[in-house]
């Protein structure tokens, strides 16, 4: 927490705006739609999971429609398709970004067509903060005419030639999760392009309930609207996500300097127009057997590291569904360790994980 929080909880309570509508919700999303730019328009909502679904709601995503979705993510980005009965189509990565490869997307593309399925979105992501090869992935979405859900959970703060992200695609995701780089404790919020959507949006996270006294309703809704009070947290972190977004930055660039050396391990650099907001420092290790040793040496020295994503066509809810692979998911799962990189490390405790990992290697 950056101190600024409590204010505008009390707010919250000293004027009795404890529902999910108010004040804080008000100015959330006009604190996100100013710092994001581009003229974008911002629905505060309960996750970035419930965003997701409701993009594909608004896109008119239905039972036995394909998806394409990035093989090399969190879970969270693929459920919704399936909350939908929708089937994922799944891409693998690209090694400068780390994100869906648009070679591979194209081919996937131009196969499902050819099987007389053309896939209905794109569901991309900027992993670990990194921006994904926006220019390319977008042309191809406008050269076969399908929409781009861009999952910016993890990215609030990077930028791809000076925009920022969350702004691309026909609709942007985000997420105020615990463990991201500003919180609400839970949240999430749906960035589109033009205020008639926003209001959809809003309107299907509110029970779709129809204009007038009467309850009467004509669609399906959901209860995903963002609390006033959780608003209020949003609003006392956006004070400090600049700041929060060069501490991140500050962590890799410690780890980067003290363990540049050992080229037994590789770092994830920025290609050029290129700004991760680093929300995790992610290395890989030369072999699978490298990584699984230096997590147990961590793990004695009580340093949480954890392997990177494990990608979706290896899960068993989802091994059935049709992938185009090129090996490097599985190989940034199988080699990848994540490091501690919250906002709140200090000097002394990087220090220890440095120390720690030129130890293990000698």
């Amino acid at each position: 927490m950056s101190g600024h929080e409590e204010k505008f909880i009390n707010q919250a309570f000293k004027t009795n705006w404890i529902a999910p509508l108010g004040p804080n919700v008000n100015g959330f999303e006009a604190d996100l739609e100013s710092y994001l730019g581009e003229d974008v328009h911002v629905a505060a909502l309960t996750t970035g999971t419930a965003a997701i679904h409701l993009a594909l709601v608004l896109l008119n995503i239905t039972e036995h429609d394909e998806v394409i979705c990035q093989t090399k993510t969190f879970v969270a980005s693929v459920n919704p398709v399936r909350y939908l009965g929708a089937q994922p189509i799944f891409v693998d990565s690209e090694l400068d970004t780390w994100n869906m490869c648009p070679v591979l997307l194209r081919q996937a593309i131009e196969d499902r067509i050819k099987k007389g399925k053309k896939p209905k979105a794109i569901v991309v992501i900027n992993l670990y903060g990194m921006p994904h090869k926006v220019m390319e992935i977008e042309n191809i979405s406008k050269e076969y005419q399908i929409p781009i859900v861009e999952d910016s959970a993890e990215a609030l703060g990077s930028s791809y030639f000076n925009r920022k992200c969350g702004t691309f695609g026909d609709f942007s995701v985000l997420s105020f999760n615990g463990n991201k780089i500003i919180t609400t404790s839970g949240g999430g919020a749906l960035v589109s392009k033009n205020i008639e959507t926003k209001n959809n949006t809003v309107f299907l996270a509110t029970q779709a309930k129809d204009p007038g006294m009467e309850y009467s309703h004509s669609s399906i809704g959901y209860n995903y609207r963002m609390s006033n009070i959780l608003a209020g947290v949003g609003r006392g972190q956006m004070k400090v996500l600049d700041n929060y977004v060069n501490l991140r930055r500050s962590n890799y660039k410690y780890y980067l300097e003290h363990l540049k050396d050992i080229k037994e391990i590789v770092f994830l650099n920025e290609p050029k127009g290129y700004f991760s907001n680093r929300w995790l420092t992610v290395i890989v290790l030369k072999t699978h057997k490298m990584r699984e040793d230096l997590l147990k040496v961590l793990e004695t020295q009580n340093i949480e590291a954890r392997p990177s994503w494990k990608p979706m066509h290896l899960q068993p809810m989802f091994e059935k569904f049709p992938s185009y692979l090129n090996g490097v998911s599985e190989h940034l799962y199988k080699k990848g360790l994540c490091l501690p990189s919250g906002s709140n490390l200090t000097e002394i405790e990087l220090n220890k994980i440095v120390k720690t990992i030129k130890q293990y290697f000698g």
